[in-house]
């Protein structure tokens, strides 16, 4: 695999692994073991609606965190990938990842399949 792609999928992967820190920040908290955990809303209202609605949201705020942490997880995969010389490379099957499917997400583990 070309060099220079390689930097360019690590350049977007750094890119995308920043945003994505930043967007868990709003609502969550990183722990000491880098993982992180949706803050429940701080002002709890005194109407059973108003709790309702917090407990909505804060069960939104999980959804969401769930799936950007499975991203972020994705990216660091992808960025040690790099680092060992394997990226690109399906992972079950050790074949090359086909360049369009990284062009399109960078953190790819391995070729989609039609069964």
């Amino acid at each position: 695999m070309d060099t220079q792609f390689i930097e360019e999928q690590k350049k977007r992967l750094l890119e995308d692994k920043m945003r994505i820190e930043e967007e868990l920040g709003q609502f969550a908290t990183k722990n000491d073991s880098g993982e992180y955990s949706a803050d429940f809303p701080d002002d709890l209202g005194s109407e059973r609606s108003e709790n309702a609605n917090e407990v909505e949201e804060y069960t939104d705020r999980l959804a969401v965190e769930n799936s950007l942490e499975q991203k972020l997880t994705d990216i660091n995969d992808a960025l040690e990938r790099i680092e060992q010389g394997a990226y690109g490379l399906d992972e079950q099957t050790g074949e090359p990842i086909v360049i369009e499917r990284l062009e399109v997400y960078p953190a790819a583990r391995g070729n989609v399949t039609k069964d």
